[in-house]
C-alpha cells in the first residue's frame, strides 16, 4: 500500500491512498482540477479511483468532491450526518455515487478494509479512518479537539499516521484572531496543539519504525519547523528517538509529498 498527503492546510486537505486493487481518496478539499493536477504529480490518474472517503463536510474537505464525482463516476462515502449537511457549492451528487456508511463501521473497498472512527470537531459528525491492507495500516486522523481513549486505542501501532498538529498555543494567544475563533480552536471541539499532538503520540507511537506524518498546520498560527521541533521534544522525552524508532514528517498545503509505501521495507 502506498499513499500521498496531496494537500493538508486550512486551504484545502486530500490524501491518496492506493493498494494492488484501490485507488481511493481521503477527502477532496481543492478544486477538482487541482486534485487532477496533484495526482498526476504522484503518478495517480483521477479516471482509476475506487472512491472517495470524506471526514466531514468542512469546505477544505470537500470542495472538489462534486466536479471529481460527475466528471468520472466515483462513489462518495460519508456518514448521513456529513451528508446532510455538505455545503451547496459542491453542487449535485448523482444518487447511485451516494455511498452512506455508519460511524464506528468497517467499509470493504477491494482489497482495503477501512475503520471509521468517531471524533470531536465541529462538524456534524466528524471521523477518522484506519485503513488496512494485508499486514500493514495507516490512519488519517486530523480535525479534532481532543484525542479520546478510542481512537488511542484504534490507531496504536499503525505503520504510518497522518496526525493532526494544527497550531502553536502562543502564536494562537497573540494572533489577529477574533476572541472568539481562538476560543473554539482550543476547545474540545477545535483542533490539537503542537503540544497535545506531541502528547498524544507519546501513547501511541511503539518504536517501531512507524512514519508520522504531520498535518493541518495553521498557515497563521504555526510554523513547520516549530511543529516538528516540538512534537521532536516531546517524543525524545518520552524515549524515542526520531529518526530511528519514529520516523517524522511535514505535510504542505501547496505541494503533494512524494508517493511512498505505508510500512518502510
Amino acid at each position: 500500500m502506498n499513499f500521498s498527503v496531496l494537500a493538508s492546510g486550512s486551504s484545502g486537505n486530500s490524501i491518496y491512498i492506493e493498494s494492488r486493487r484501490a485507488r481511493i481518496l481521503i477527502d477532496a478539499g481543492l478544486s477538482g482540477k487541482q486534485i487532477e493536477e496533484r495526482l498526476k504529480q504522484v503518478g495517480g490518474n483521477p479516471a482509476s479511483l475506487t472512491a472517495i472517503l470524506v471526514t466531514h463536510e468542512h469546505i477544505d474537505h470537500v470542495k472538489g468532491i462534486g466536479v471529481l464525482a460527475r466528471r468520472y463516476q466515483i462513489p462518495i462515502y460519508m456518514n448521513e450526518a456529513t451528508w446532510k449537511h455538505l455545503p451547496r457549492s459542491v453542487g449535485a451528487i448523482p444518487e447511485p455515487l451516494q455511498k452512506i456508511f455508519e460511524s464506528n463501521s468497517i467499509i470493504e473497498l477491494e482489497d482495503l478494509q477501512i475503520e471509521s472512527i468517531p471524533i470531536s470537531h465541529d462538524a456534524a459528525e466528524p471521523v477518522a479512518f484506519s485503513i488496512h491492507y494485508e499486514q500493514e495500516s495507516m490512519a488519517v486522523v486530523t480535525d479534532l479537539g481532543y484525542v479520546s481513549e478510542r481512537i488511542i486505542q484504534k490507531v496504536t501501532g499503525v505503520d504510518t499516521l497522518i496526525w493532526e498538529c494544527n497550531h502553536d498555543v502562543e502564536m494562537l494567544r497573540i494572533g489577529s484572531y477574533p476572541w472568539n475563533v481562538k476560543r473554539r480552536i482550543l476547545s474540545d471541539l477545535g483542533h490539537l496543539s503542537n503540544d497535545d499532538s506531541g502528547e498524544a503520540l507519546t501513547n501511541i507511537l511503539r518504536g517501531k519504525g512507524e512514519q508520522v506524518y504531520l498535518a493541518h498546520l495553521s498557515k497563521d498560527n504555526n510554523l513547520s519547523e516549530l511543529a516538528h521541533l516540538t512534537v521532536k521534544e516531546i517524543l525524545t522525552e518520552a524515549g524515542l528517538s526520531v529518526g530511528k524508532d519514529v520516523q517524522l514528517f511535514e505535510t504542505y498545503p501547496h505541494r503533494p509529498t512524494p508517493l511512498k509505501p505505508v510500512r518502510l521495507r
